[in-house]
């Protein structure tokens, strides 16, 4: 082999070498859940169509997750990004208080 071509192999291996360091270092995001708080005047039925609504939830889905929260105080209605969690918090948020309903929508890191 030439000279040249031993130059771009080592060139080539560099950048491979450095490509995999790189690689190394990405992680991935973090979830974060988002919860939904009980308080004594939001009707169950407010809860359950917001879990239907902004979490992708079924009827029987919503239900459980409603008596959840409405049994325990607090109850998770999913994980996601940050972005998204933030998004799901601030929607279910406007939402309540467009609808007079005190809600309380809040998001944790997972």
């Amino acid at each position: 082999m030439s000279k040249n071509t031993n130059n771009i192999k080592n060139d080539i291996n560099l950048n491979t070498d450095e490509l995999v360091s790189v690689k190394k270092k990405i992680k991935k995001p973090s979830k974060y859940k988002v919860v939904l708080l009980n308080d004594d005047y939001t009707p169950m039925e407010f809860v359950v169509e917001v879990l239907i609504m902004f979490f992708s939830k079924n009827e029987e889905e919503a239900m459980k997750v409603m008596l959840h929260i409405h049994q325990r105080g607090l109850g998770v209605c999913g994980s996601y990004s940050f972005d998204v969690a933030e998004t799901k918090v601030t929607q279910v948020m406007a939402y309540s208080m467009k609808k007079n309903h005190p809600l309380q929508c809040k998001m944790e890191k997972d």
